[in-house]
């Protein structure tokens, strides 16, 4: 099948890559004309793991292209994928005014009826001012369009393996034409009629994962309501660290406890910095204002974001405790991107980490495997190293921020030789305290002792 991608972003560029392993002929544009340069030039604009094999791959079968002229793009596909941005407004609203200039282009470019997808993240109801806005927005004599809602379920570091062994694949419809269109666009998936860039011999033999059918307001609620539940349960396990601490109790020996009760669940229930990224913060306040619209208040939810902001005035508790004055200090910051195995920093605890230390006068160093050419444009005054042990040099404290697997692998000893004191706080609570302490170290992490 003939689709097309608007938005080459984490979620566009991932749908398309791998909609294009599974046999359809993709085209992907993008307003952003530097992007779509890199990727007619093989470069990858963004890091997610497998996701560069994959497109050289659709490359290499000419099943993808680029342009970035939307009207080009729009022509070509029978079914055009939604993808671009839904930033948070001051009030918590979802700004879809991306949206709705996509809608303004199909209407107008179109010149065939069109399944017009919604994959961005968004809230309940605007499937409903997407059909008003292309009709609104067509010629009288124009093609006629059908609306469809299909969220995306990828985690940032293992997309491309969420989106070809998906928990789920969620098709919010109105007519049973549309639901049969995406069933085909799902079908090698649900197959595993493609190339798997993870399981070299082959993929697991489990049962791939259920595609559900569903009215267009269902599926829109499904994607909010899944990531504000993650995030609740985030939340929750760091208001148990935060009791842990007070009483002496290890909050890893009681989540995980927890964890072992199948209604409950180990996945999420891990306290430190909290979560950040692009979804769950501005997904939690789109709910929050989704539902004082109509009358409901997500009082749990704000407790959640509560929690959640809470956590940076934690972290620097600690690190005001231990450094006692910060000014003049050097501090080595380990991981910026908000998670490990990305680039994006958009909402990463890190960035708000480097921020408040800069201001009380800190000399910040900091190593990330991924995310330094993101964040430098935003702090030139901090130095980057690749490599993290020289970061660490003469370092006063080390504060980890990010729980990538080579920062899970330090040297402990090694770096406590190279700073000039053995002093780290762990924002993610990667390390023994016994461990660290048998090193020589001063070390605090959250709700363990």
């Amino acid at each position: 099948m003939r689709l097309t991608v608007i938005g080459c972003g984490y979620v566009g560029l991932v749908t398309g890559a791998c909609l294009a392993a599974a046999g359809h002929e993709v085209i992907c544009t993008d307003i952003d004309e530097k992007r779509i340069g890199q990727l007619k030039a093989g470069k990858v604009p963004i890091y997610e793991e497998h996701l560069d094999e994959v497109l050289q791959r659709a490359v290499a079968d000419k099943k993808i292209s680029y342009t970035s002229n939307a009207g080009e793009a729009i022509r070509a596909g029978d079914v055009i994928f939604i993808c671009v941005g839904t930033p948070p407004k001051e009030s918590g609203e979802a700004d879809l005014s991306a949206i709705d200039h996509v809608a303004r282009q199909v209407a107008t470019e179109a010149r065939s009826p069109k399944l017009v997808v919604e994959k961005s993240t968004v809230p309940a109801l605007t499937g409903v001012q997407l059909q008003k806005a292309l009709a609104a927005y067509s010629p009288a004599s124009g093609p006629k369009f059908q609306v469809a809602s299909n969220p995306e379920f990828l985690r940032e570091g293992t997309a491309v393996g969420d989106f070809f062994h998906p928990d789920r694949i969620i098709v919010g419809v109105e007519d049973a034409a549309s639901a049969a269109r995406l069933r085909e666009i799902y079908q090698p998936i649900l197959d595993r009629k493609f190339h798997c860039p993870i399981h070299a011999g082959g993929c697991p033999k489990e049962t791939s994962g259920e595609l559900l059918v569903t009215t267009i307001n269902s599926a829109e609620l499904i994607k909010h309501a899944s990531n504000s539940f993650l995030a609740l349960k985030i939340s929750y396990a760091n208001v148990i660290s935060d009791l842990c601490e007070r009483i002496g109790a290890d909050v890893e020996e009681v989540t995980h406890a927890m964890g072992l009760d199948p209604r409950i669940g180990a996945q999420f229930l891990q306290a430190g910095l909290g979560f950040g990224g692009f979804c769950f913060p501005k997904d939690i306040q789109a709910f929050i204002h989704l539902a004082a619209s109509v009358g409901v208040d997500f009082e749990m939810l704000k407790a959640a974001e509560r929690v959640n902001k809470q956590r940076l005035e934690r972290f620097f508790e600690k690190i005001h405790r231990a450094l006692w004055v910060i000014k003049g200090k050097r501090v080595a910051v380990l991981g910026l991107a908000f998670k490990a195995n990305t680039d994006d920093i958009r909402f990463a605890p890190a960035l708000e980490v480097i921020r408040k230390l800069l201001e009380d006068g800190a000399i910040v160093h900091a190593s990330d495997p991924e995310a330094i050419a993101r964040t430098k444009p935003i702090f030139p005054q901090v130095v980057y190293h690749e490599d993290p042990y020289d970061a660490l040099k003469q370092a006063d404290a080390a504060l980890v921020c990010t729980e990538w697997q080579i920062f899970r692998k330090l040297d402990w000893e090694l770096a406590g030789q190279l700073m000039a004191r053995r002093l780290v706080i762990d924002g993610r609570n990667l390390y023994s305290p016994k461990k660290m302490q048998e090193l020589g170290f001063e070390y605090h992490s959250f709700g363990r002792v």
